[in-house]
């Protein structure tokens, strides 16, 4: 904010109200001493109304014109004398051109929420309709939380351990135990659940405001809605039906608390944010923000007034465009200053590189600015590299050794691997040390990979064991939606079964790949649940399903807790080592930091029908002052093989950290691990971690 002078005075009258120009630089509005400051830009308006009601009304109570001296560049700016903020909602309308065809799309009687709001109304109510002839309006927000003596303290990206998570669908269910179900303070009662697991990062799916009851539908007496939240109404303001209780005026409270409480218990906040399209839609959709400020800026259009749509959405946000691209750097410092978030996750991210025609851009101005802006200079930037438009970057996304990925060629290759497909053994060796084919560490730096099996689009791990088709027909739409290419596999039973050994199976392979995921160099995320085989029953793509489908169901964790004990040990395992994570120094004991064999030491090259993949990882840890030898060894082939371990020197000797085809222990602690020979026996579709210790 800048420095108020306690001389400021009021220098015209309109309508009753006393004015004078305001603080153009601050968009958005903003209180003030004695009064608020309300400023907005827009290229193509010949002008604009503040518009003021009351609560819940439907009329404004005050309409309050800018002067046309109120007006610098394309700006309009004024401060408003003896307004409580808690007594008034706001909107504006503009006056302007209106032709479809140059992209011009202004009303004068559209009221329109300003895209600076940081708090819309009429969202707090998780279910509730909204008139749309009412439109939405914003309200001003207090800016006086305490974060304390709160320092920020950013975790390496290579020591994350990202859990993603849907604010609502987490503790919505009754067996979460919770008191405040599907909310932010619901969430922070799980904290001691986080911790014990293990995780030290959250990734929050969409929580800017959106509706969810925007595309309502109802199939089979189900009531389908957009519960994802992957459509933004404002982008600067929090999702208020996701509070336990009202905040007026001080919309974030619960949020930024909750922020708070999680850095207070060494656990990093990362947002699911989208900046690739908005809920307007296409030229159908709703007007109420950005189309009514200005269309042919913040939207992607065809030469003849169109939106073109990578997003899939039916519109695309002009991300390259100076005002777009400056919105969206306001908006994530904005999340970084006042809510602390410690990273970003970016949805298609692809479409933030492209031009206003759609091309892709070699060098995106949006993304260079992000990559070296002052105040998100140490904050996680994480791309979804392609977008709906049929644009796939991974593994060449423009990033300035700044921008990581979700790689989903890890995904890809590793769930076929470890389903026991053929010719993929020298592939997933390259994903589980780093896919140097994708990200060579020269021009990427050694922290771009997010390696992960699972996420909210797709299925859980338990559905990934437990069904070969996708089972979307409560969706409506005929099990067309969703992804046809899951690469999962049923373990000979499509859905529920009482048969022990499928179930054996299926528990065996989840375990396997969270025993892979965490010893793969990159940053490791899994779903919510995963760690207690949650079930969407086949759905992977509950985006409209606010029920038991999306929810999580607690009461599988007694039900699987030697699941849950296993990603917790192998959580814990991935922090004991540090090999995995990064490089050390060099071993003394004359080994690679890295390096990958098959059967025997001196296997290197993986013949096509080769299902064992082994990977090591060493070098010294000065913290400790000790080596640091980890070998993974993975059979996802049907038939158990004889394993040879590499030579160790006189005094060193391999131990068995996990082996997940051992019926009566998969893992072992430090002062526990069995001590074994050369030769092993590695069991069919298991995995074996070896530690090497001194004698």
């Amino acid at each position: 904010m800048p420095v108020i002078s306690e001389q400021l005075k009021p220098i015209d009258t309109v309508n009753g109200f006393q004015i004078r120009p305001g603080f153009f630089r601050e968009f958005g509005a903003v209180a003030i001493p004695g009064g608020v400051n309300f400023t907005i830009h827009t290229h193509g308006a010949t002008s604009c109304e503040l518009l003021l009601f009351h609560r819940k009304a439907e009329e404004p109570y005050a309409v309050i014109p800018f002067p046309e001296s109120y007006k610098i560049g394309f700006c309009y700016s004024m401060i408003v004398f003896d307004l409580d903020i808690e007594e008034f909602e706001y909107a504006y309308r503009l006056d302007g051109p209106y032709d479809e065809k140059k992209g011009l799309r202004f009303d004068k009687n559209k009221i329109l929420l300003d895209p600076y709001a940081r708090a819309v109304t009429g969202q707090s109510q998780w279910g509730h309709v909204n008139n749309a002839q009412h439109g939405y309006r914003a309200r001003v927000v207090q800016s006086n939380f305490d974060w304390g003596d709160q320092r920020h303290h950013s975790i390496p990206m290579e020591d994350l351990i990202i859990y993603e998570l849907h604010v609502r669908g987490f503790t919505m269910d009754e067996s979460s135990g919770v008191k405040h179900h599907g909310t932010f303070e619901g969430l922070r009662e799980k904290i001691p659940y986080l911790k014990e697991l293990g995780v030290n990062a959250v990734e929050l799916m969409p929580i800017f405001e959106f509706d969810e009851m925007r595309d309502v539908r109802l199939i089979d007496e189900n009531e389908l809605i957009d519960f994802w939240g992957y459509n933004p109404v404002s982008f600067f303001a929090p999702n208020t039906s996701y509070c336990s209780s009202m905040e007026y005026n001080r919309e974030g409270l619960e949020l930024k608390t909750l922020i708070k409480d999680l850095h207070d218990n060494g656990i990093e906040v990362i947002l699911d944010v989208v900046f690739n399209h908005t809920a307007e839609g296409n030229e159908f959709g709703p007007c109420f923000s950005f189309k009514g400020f200005d269309n042919n800026i913040y939207y992607m259009l065809t030469p003849d007034g169109h939106y073109y749509n990578f997003s899939g959405c039916g519109n695309t946000l002009n991300c390259n465009h100076p005002v777009v691209r400056d919105m969206i750097l306001e908006c994530l410092r904005y999340w970084v200053i006042e809510y602390r978030v410690d990273g970003f996750r970016f949805d298609l991210a692809s479409i933030l590189g492209r031009n206003d025609d759609g091309t892709p851009l070699s060098q995106p101005p949006l993304l260079r600015s992000l990559a070296f802006d002052s105040i998100l200079g140490n904050v996680k930037l994480i791309a979804e590299a392609w977008d709906a438009g049929g644009l796939y970057q991974v593994g060449s996304f423009p990033s300035w050794k700044r921008w990581a990925e979700w790689n989903g060629r890890y995904r890809d290759d590793m769930r076929r691997f470890l389903k026991g497909d053929d010719f993929l053994a020298q592939t997933a060796a390259a994903r589980i040390t780093g896919s140097p084919d994708l990200y060579d560490p020269a021009y990427r730096g050694g922290n771009a990979s997010i390696n992960f099996l699972t996420c909210h689009d797709g299925f859980t791990l338990y559905d990934l064991y437990s069904y070969n088709q996708k089972h979307n027909e409560a969706n409506g739409w005929g099990n067309t939606d969703g992804a046809d290419d899951n690469n999962s596999w049923n373990c000979g039973v499509e859905g529920e079964t009482d048969d022990p050994a499928i179930l054996a199976l299926r528990k065996r392979l989840m375990k396997n790949a969270c025993a892979v995921l965490l010893c793969s160099r990159g940053t490791p995320m899994f779903l919510s649940g995963d760690e207690f085989a949650d079930t969407r029953y086949g759905n992977n793509n509950p985006y409209c399903q606010d029920n038991l489908i999306s929810w999580l169901d607690w009461s599988l964790l007694k039900k699987n807790k030697d699941l849950f004990d296993f990603f917790q040990y192998m959580i814990r395992f991935r922090k004991d080592h540090p090999v995995i994570r990064k490089d050390l120094e060099p071993s003394y004991l004359g080994v690679p930091a890295m390096s990958t064999h098959g059967l025997t030491p001196d296997e290197t090259n993986f013949s096509g029908d080769s299902h064992v993949v082994c990977v090591r990882f060493a070098g010294y840890d000065e913290a400790i002052q000790e080596e640091d030898l980890v070998y993974l060894a993975v059979n996802s082939g049907w038939f158990p093989v004889t394993l040879t371990l590499p030579e160790l020197p006189e005094h060193y000797e391999w131990k068995v950290a996990v082996n997940t085809g051992d019926p009566k222990c998969q893992f072992f602690h430090k002062n526990s691990m069995p001590t074994v020979e050369s030769k092993i026996f590695l069991g069919e579709r298991s995995v074996i971690i070896f530690v090497a210790t001194a004698i």
